[in-house]
Parts: C-alpha cells; structure tokens; sequence
C-alpha cells in the first residue's frame, strides 16, 4: 500500500495527497508533517525506528473544510480515491484496491461551495509575454466566467488584472523562477500563488486549437481572439490547466471574452486601495467601502457582478445610459422594485451549481435547488416585461425557456436530498415505477420481518425467538440454548454462539435476498436517473448561465435604485463633456457613517477651460480629503450606472481615475515613504491623459520642505501645461496658490474654518479662495499632546512668521524662551558640558566692514531664478533687518 501511495505521489509532488484508506484520507511523509502543523490535527506514525514514516489523517465525510484550510494557505490539494470495492483483485497487489487521483484542488480552480466567498469571484488567471507584448486569461471554474486580455507588456496588464484579484497565476515552467515575474507578483495586494505547464501549452497555434475543439467552433474571430495571439495562448492555457486539474471537460465554461482596452474606466491598484471601493484600508473589510454601502443584492451572483462593476466603469456612454434608465424607472417604481427583491430571494446561485454539476463535483441537492430557482423565474420575468426601460425587457428574454425542466426537476428530485449520489434519498416518489417498487420492497420488508418473528414464536411456542441481521450472516432466527428442543425439523443451523443458536429457513432467505438485492439496484437506479438528470442540466448550460447573468445584473440595476430611493440620491448627466460640475455633492461613505450629524455638501466644477487645477488648501480635519474623495466616487458611481450623492451633477466622461493619497513604505521591496509617493506620481504624470481626473494629496511631503515644495511646484505645472486632465490638489504648502495668478486654468478652494475663543471650528465648506494657515496646532491640540508641547510649538510659530532671521538668512526657528538666560538651549542645539560667557557687544561698524559684505556677498550669491516672490521678499527683508540692526 505504501509502494502504492509513493507512485501516486510522485505524479503529484507539487500537491499535498488525501489518499483514501477506508473512510479516512490519510496523508504520509512530509505532507503529513505540513498537514498537521496548518490543519492542527495529531501526527502519528506508521511503523517504528528506522522505519518509521509521518502520518496523520480527516475523516473523508469531513475533509471539504481541511482541504479549504489548505487551499487558502495556497497550496493544492490532490484527491486520490479508490476506485473499486475492497476485495476484488484489480488492484497492484492481494488486497490492494486500485486507486486514481480523481481531482487536484488549487487556489484558482476551487469548486467547493464551502471554500469560496460567495460574493466574489474566484479567478485562475494565466500569463504569457514576450519582447513585443503580452497576454493574460482569467478563468474562474466555479461559475464559467473567462476573460482575455492583451497588452504591450505584462506590467501593462496589471490594472485589467489587479482588478480581478486572482488567486493563483499560471505560467511556463520556464519562468517561474524569473525576476519579472516575482515583481508582477508582488504588485498584487493578496499575493496569488504559482502554477506552471510546459511552454507548449502557450503556443497560440496549439492554445487557438484547443479553444476551438472545447467551443466545437471553427475560428475564435466569433470571441474576440482571431488577431489576438497572446491572449489566446493565455486563454488556451487556462482552460487546459482547469479541465487538467479537475479532471473534467468543463462543459459550462461555453465562451470566452476578449477585454477590449479602453472600454472601461481605467484605476491602478493605489487608486483602487486609497478610494476604498471594494475594501477599507483600516481592516480590509466591506464595511465602510463603496461596494459595503451600494450592495442592497439579494443573490450571491448580483453581489459578485456589482463588485466587477465597480472595479471597471464604463466609458461608453450607451451602455451607461442604459443602466441610468432602469434604474431611474425602479427607482420611481416602489411596488415592483419590492415584488422583484421577493423573487429574486427565491433564485439560489445558479451559476455554481452548473458548475459543480457540469465538474462532477455535485449532487442532488444541486439539482433541487436549480429545481426551485427555475420555478421562481417566471414571476421575475412577468416583473422585468413589465417595465419599459429597454434594458428590463433584454433581461426577461432569456429566463423564459425553463418550464419543462423546471417541472421535471421538481417532479424528480426531493425537497432534502441525500448528500452523496451512491446511497439512494435522492428521487421522489412517482417519478420512476420501478424505482417506487424497489423502494416498496426494501422499506416493507421490516414489516415482513416483524410478521415473521410472531407467527414463529406462535408455531414453536419459543416466546424469546428473534429475527436478527448482521452484515457477516444476513438475517437469521436466534433461539436460546434452553429453548433448543422445540425448534422445528424445517430449521437449518447458521452458527453457535455461547448462550444462543442461529437458524434460518427457506422463507427468510429468500426474503432477504429479495430484500438485498432490491436495496442494491435502488441504489443504482436512483444514480443512473441522476446522472441523466444532471445530464439535461449541463446540456443546458450555456441558457443557464446566459439566465443566470440576467438575474446578477437585475439584481445589481434593482440595488442600485433602491440606493436612490432611500439615499436621495439624483441621476448625473454623463456626456462627452470636459465638464464636471457637482452642486451638494456628499461622500456616498461618510454619510453613512455619520451618527445623527448632518453631513455638509459642497458644490464643485470644474472644466479644461476655466478650472482645470484646484488647489485646495486649509486645515487637517477641515474635510479636503472627503470633498476629493467624494468627487472621485460621484465620477465612478456615474459611469457605473448608478445614481450619486448630490443636488445635480454633470459628469464629463473620464477615462482613468488617478488617487495619491496618504503615506505608506514598501519596505518588502526597499522603498521608503516617499519613494513609494514618488513611484505612484510617476505613475500618474506618465498614464494620464486630458480626459483623466487626478486626485493628489500632499504631494512632496515625504522630503525637506524646500524640496517637497518644488516637486509639488513642479508636478502642478506639468499637469497644468502638459496633461491637461481635470485635478484636485489638495497641499499643506500654500506657496501653491501663487499658481493662480501664473496658470490661468489654475483656481485657489480651501476649507472654511472659523476662530472661537483661541480654537477652532472646522466648517466643512469649501470656499473659492486660498487658505494663509493650516492650524496643524490645534489639530494637535484637539489629538491630545502634552500642553508644553503645543505651547513651545505656538512660540516657534510665532518666531517663524514674524520673520526673525539669523545672520545666514535662515528663520530663528528655535528662538530662545527666556532671552535673558544665557544657559537656556535652542531647541534644535545639541547640549555642551558648558556654555562660555557671552562675548561683550562690539562697537558700531562701518557701513561696510565684515557684516555689510555678508550681505553684499550674500546677494551675489543668490539664485534668483528658483526664488518664489515670498521667499524673495523674506530674504529681503532679513538682509535689511541686519544692515540697519549694525550700522549707527
């Protein structure tokens, strides 16, 4: 047996092996090392000493939750069943059964309902790329979803896949190992494990080859692919691997989509995390995110299709229009909308169940509940053609053509179905004659035996005789030692035990062979009526899955006006505009998330003639990062489909939304703060485009301020001058509001803020002038530092913007407290052992002896060319300062 399991093995190293022994799947080696330690379950031994190998082992009625512990620690599974019964002499050796590896579970391709999130997608997605381009396929086997991609690089391709978030990136053997593919890797925020097939099965000719044998077409141009060879190796690739792993053909994956770029708003992973669509940045969670606030769905599918929604708006403005229709007329429509969510509560996850059907992964209770979400459809079709929005009407045609297998099913199967497919519980009665007979005899026949133990205790006057069973001898009559001499001539000893004797008689055997054997082909009648059941079904797919999106986006568009109605929100005019004009718009989040406070809206617009860059300047906590935020999730919320959160809105069709927000390091790749700040604004000033909508905070803040200044200085200019797109530029540096009277298309917003009793009052308005304070202090204050602090932070303050400067043209910035006190540090001095008395004052200079050529070379010196107007009045200032403080 052990022989066994090492050749099957060996087959499968990558992968930890549940072999089945019994009714346990027993792991050994190694993998029962790793086992134990993630699943923590006891590791024992076969054998001793020299001998001795690990092992431990889950009961096979219990492993789906071991094996989902594993799979989401990123490893695979490999399931080795026995594939015949304990006994025949098919197997390797005497008493050997002979055993197959029926499926390999990997983190891409699981199917188990148990081991996925039902409102999220789980995707296998495959790479290939070269000198001249690349190409990527996203496959997720639990409901059929497969999509392609190609671009000019792999980097390229890294918003269409980091939106997808899968779990697991097939490639060449050849590259796994390759220093491109560990940095593509590590740009993904949940790093998807590795698999790999040979490079022939990225070859476009063979992977084109493949596709058409599996679609039974005869050219991929029908898909999108024909001129495409990256991603239909990708693709080719990806569908090889699942139907290779699963052991499957996969039936229910019946197409492919080629992702066209351009077609859909386009976010980097940063814009992403830092707008907090999918996911809040405080624990990952949905609570506090847009997808937590707009997900009102009721089927697992329309909470899936509203997450892919969310991650790619669209930029076609029919299709948008579209969504803006029915919503609008849901919305309007209270009665509907409520009889709509009451259907659609009756429809389970279709999509999975096919799969799992079409995976050999299911069983009866699949088909009960495709049996139930069928009959419901009837009644969301009635809604759905109800409706005049021409969407509503394209959503009913394709849930009207189940009927018959609708009644069949429910005719068919029962309403609690047994789990496994081999043990019978599954049919209902009066569906199959013979089946009824079948179970009429193995369910009567207890009355039978009952009948029998009482009419012969009457013939033979043995009041203890019974009609036992055991598996070893079948049914038999027991009579005690005592009762010996009355039991009939007609009687045939069975066995001896120690205060009993075993008979049976004629009428009982052949009782019990009927009994049996009835129970043997219930069992395999009812398996085979399942299998053509299941049949039907999987030859249905394609129409199922097709009703099956229909319901998700019914579902998602019926969210989304129930949104509308309870939110108040309004339906933005999305055209092809450079306009953005936003009246009362609110942070579709935070005001939620407001306990009894009212939140403060705030009107923005914005175009590339007039207002193309605003530089917001005010306090921290005054509300920049919200008014930016808000209008960045107005812009997606529009071209999604759905309304927003304001007054009115005109929404100018954008292309790209570019976030950088907050400061953050990668020290798992050696960046610092503001490294990574000035990765992603690189990122942003190369990738962006006059139709983009650019979101900066505190660009520059990571380095000294006079640094920090100039590249936020510089980075304003260049979107100003070169890109054009429409941005919100919120800074702390308020040198930058010089900018309005420099680029014309550059306009001044702060935070209004209002002084009360030496604090402060944060408002919330936004107001259309520059801001001359931060009143970083008095955040300070409100956070709780020590009151020395702030005090001694209020002196320094005051010395910085009452320009005192020192002989160098540099700002007292530590200025003494008590200026009498000739020991008292600086605040930025290095403490001495001890301080030398203070010189005596020196006579009045000459108007030019050492002071005033300080001066005059320090006008020599200076460049005035990198001077702000500010920076050239202070210094002026300073110099004038000294000149009069020496000379008489």
């Amino acid at each position: 047996m052990m022989r066994q399991y090492f050749e099957v093995k060996s087959k499968c190293s990558d992968c930890i092996l549940f072999f089945r022994l019994g009714d346990f799947y027993e792991m050994f080696a190694e993998d029962a090392v790793k086992a134990s330690e993630l699943l923590q379950i006891t590791l024992t031994a076969r054998a001793k000493g020299a001998d001795r190998i690990p092992m431990c082992g889950v009961p096979y009625h219990a492993a789906r939750r071991y094996i989902a512990k594993l799979v989401a620690a990123g490893l695979k599974v490999a399931i080795c069943e026995q594939m015949e019964a304990p006994g025949n002499n098919g197997g390797p050796g005497p008493g050997i059964v002979r055993r197959e590896v029926v499926r390999i579970i990997t983190p891409g391709t699981v199917l188990d309902a148990e081991a996925l999130e039902a409102t999220q997608n789980n995707f296998l997605a495959a790479l290939v790329w070269t000198d001249t381009g690349a190409g990527a396929a996203l496959l997720d086997a639990s409901t059929g979803d497969f999509y392609a991609v190609e671009g000019p690089s792999l980097a390229g391709l890294m918003e269409e896949l980091g939106r997808a978030e899968p779990r697991e990136l097939l490639v060449m053997d050849s590259e796994l190992g390759s220093e491109e593919l560990a940095r593509f890797r590590a740009l993904f925020p949940k790093t998807p494990s590795l698999a790999a097939l040979e490079p022939t099965a990225f070859e476009p000719a063979r992977a084109a080859a493949y596709l058409r044998a599996h679609f039974s077409v005869a050219g991929l141009d029908g898909f999108g692919l024909g001129s495409s060879p990256l991603a239909t190796a990708a693709a080719g690739a990806a569908l090889r691997y699942v139907k290779e792993t699963q052991r499957t053909d996969a039936r229910h994956v019946d197409r492919v989509s080629l992702w066209q770029r351009g077609t859909t708003l386009v976010m980097d992973e940063a814009s992403r995390a830092n707008l907090e669509i999918l996911r809040t940045l405080r624990d990952g969670g949905r609570k506090g995110s847009l997808l937590g606030i707009l997900d009102r769905t009721v089927t697992a599918a329309g909470a899936r299709t509203l997450g892919r929604w969310l991650s790619a708006p669209l930029c076609a403005l029919p299709e948008i229009e579209a969504r803006l229709e029915a919503v609008d007329e849901l919305r309007q429509k209270g009665v509907v909308r409520e009889a709509l969510t009451a259907g659609l509560k009756r429809v389970a996850d279709l999509e999975r169940a096919v799969a799992r059907l079409a995976t050999n992964t299911g069983n009866a209770r699949d088909l009960a509940l495709l049996a139930h979400s069928l009959a419901a459809l009837p009644a969301v079709e009635v809604l759905l053609q109800g409706l005049s929005a021409p969407l509503w009407t394209s959503l009913a045609g394709p849930l009207g053509e189940f009927g018959p297998l609708a009644e069949k099913l429910g005719r068919a199967i029962l309403d609690e179905p047994a789990v496994g497919t081999g043990d019978g519980g599954m049919i209902r009665p009066g569906f199959d004659a013979e089946l009824d007979a079948l179970v009429s005899l193995s369910t009567t026949g207890k009355a039978f035996l009952l009948e029998l133990e009482l009419r012969e205790r009457e013939r033979t006057g043995i009041a203890s005789l019974k009609v036992r069973y055991n598996r070893v001898f079948g049914y038999y009559l027991e009579v005690t030692r005592a009762n010996l001499h009355r039991v009939p001539e007609d009687y045939l000893r069975k066995q001896t035990t120690v205060g009993a004797e075993r008979f049976v008689t004629p009428e009982l055997k052949d009782h019990e062979e009927q009994v049996l054997t009835a129970e043997e082909r219930r069992g395999v009648l009812e398996l085979r009526l399942f299998e053509e059941l299941r049949s039907e079904v999987i030859g249905r797919a394609p129409e199922l899955r097709a009703a099956a999106q229909a319901l998700a986006i019914a579902d998602v568009l019926r969210s989304f006006a129930l949104c509308a109605a309870e939110y108040s929100y309004v339906r933005p005019t999305v055209d092809a505009s450079d306009v953005l004009e936003i009246l009362g718009g609110r942070h579709p989040v935070v005001e939620r998330m407001l306990d009894g406070v009212a939140f403060v809206p705030n009107d923005v617009r914005m175009d590339r003639q007039r207002a193309q860059l605003i530089i917001l300047t005010g306090p921290n906590m005054a509300g920049k990062s919200t008014v930016m935020r808000q209008v960045a999730l107005t812009v997606l919320m529009a071209q999604v489909g759905s309304f927003v959160p304001a007054r009115s809105a005109r929404i100018g069709l954008c292309d790209r939304i570019f976030t950088r927000v907050g400061a953050a390091d990668n020290l798992a790749q050696g960046q610092s703060t503001f490294m990574v700040e000035m990765t992603e604004t690189s990122n942003i000033l190369h990738n962006a485009t006059a139709r983009s909508l650019i979101i900066l905070d505190e660009i520059g803040r990571g380095t000294s301020t006079f640094d920090g200044l100039s590249i936020a200085w510089a980075v304003a200019e260049h979107i100003h001058d070169r890109i054009g797109a429409r941005t919100l530029f919120a800074t702390h540096y308020h040198e930058l509001t010089d900018l309005s009277r420099e680029k014309r298309r550059a306009k001044n917003f702060s935070m209004a803020v209002k002084e009360v009793d030496g604090g402060v009052v944060f408002l919330r308005k936004l107001l259309p002038e520059g801001a001359s304070r931060s009143y970083g202090i008095e955040v300070a204050r409100l956070a709780g530092l020590p009151p020395e602090v702030v005090t001694r932070a209020r002196e320094i303050l005051a010395n910085l913007e009452s320009g005192e400067w020192d002989e160098s043209g540099r700002p007292r910035v530590a200025h003494a407290r008590v200026q009498a006190d000739p020991n008292q540090l600086g605040l930025f001095v290095a403490p001495v052992a001890a301080l030398p008395p203070p010189e005596p004052p020196a006579p009045p200079p000459s108007l030019f002896d050492s002071t005033a050529q300080q001066v005059v070379d320090a006008v020599t010196a200076t460049r005035l060319e990198v001077l702000t107007p500010l920076e050239a009045l202070n210094l002026l200032a300073a110099w004038q300062k000294l000149l009069k403080d020496r000379v008489p």
